[in-house]
């Protein structure tokens, strides 16, 4: 697959509190340790939210998976990646994104759900920490950084019309109207305790998951913008499942998704 056949990448992350920095930001010269220190973040978080989240900034945050589906200029998927699979060191997953951002596609658009306000200002601190350029990124005033264009595609800011509503529900919620699984065994508020046991394997089968979901309401969005037809979604939507299905033996998360999908059937 020539990379610059791709047009469309969608892609999400998974990514756990930098316990290291919490302790050094928040508490220094305390005598928690590194763990201790999160779970008093969390805290004070749960608290001044009104137990609504426990949820820490993405300034504090650093990736553990990263996800990425490759979508054809005719909407059909192409393939799935694990960036730096198996390792999943984190300054590498962030150095092959950006390397293939800049260097490595011709004319691509990012698709993602909430990327805006997460997925992206998380990839640019890394940038940052790591001493990693983005420069076509940063630099492109109607690229990837613009919220009104077509290189970067936050099916979140477009579906809550650039956030005139509050898109209760989510990825979850837009996912199963499809018929898709949404949300199964994990949460991404579990991401933390799992990568603390150890389950990087599930982690990553999550992350997959989501891009699975966001590929597919990205799909339908464009039915809405007159760029398919229903016909031809539901066409590229049995490719789609067709692809998981020949690959469902090297990639287990395929099979996972597979048994959970009930088909779209519209109610009421």
């Amino acid at each position: 697959m020539i990379k610059e056949e791709i047009k469309y990448l969608v892609f999400d992350i998974e990514s756990v509190p930098d316990s290291r920095l919490i302790k050094e930001v928040k508490y220094p010269g305390t005598d928690l340790t590194e763990n201790d220190a999160v779970a008093k973040f969390q805290e004070e978080i749960l608290t001044n939210s009104d137990g609504a989240t426990l949820f820490i900034p993405v300034t504090f945050q650093y990736p553990i998976s990263i996800c990425t589906a490759k979508v054809r200029e005719d909407f059909t998927l192409a393939d799935i990646c694990l960036l730096d699979e198996p390792e999943y060191r984190p300054s590498e997953m962030v150095k092959i994104f950006w390397n293939d951002l800049e260097n490595n596609y011709k004319d691509i658009s990012l698709v993602t759900f909430n990327g805006r306000g997460f997925d992206i200002p998380l990839l640019e601190l890394m940038a940052f920490r790591y001493g990693y350029s983005a420069k076509k990124h940063l630099k492109d005033k109607f690229g990837t950084r613009y919220r009104f264009g077509t290189k970067h595609i936050d099916v979140h800011d477009w579906l809550s019309n650039f956030n005139a509503i509050r898109m209760n529900g989510g990825l979850n919620l837009l996912a199963k109207s499809l018929g898709m699984p949404g949300k199964m065994d994990a949460k991404g508020e579990e991401v933390y305790d799992m990568f603390l046991e150890g389950k990087l394997k599930e982690i990553n089968d999550y992350c997959t998951h989501d891009v699975l979901d966001t590929y597919f309401v990205f799909l339908r969005t464009r039915v809405m913008l007159g760029e398919l037809t229903i016909a031809r979604e539901q066409q590229v939507v049995k490719q789609a499942m067709d692809f998981l299905e020949a690959n469902k033996e090297k990639r287990p998360a395929f099979d996972i998704y597979l048994k959970n999908c009930k088909g779209w059937s519209p109610w009421p």
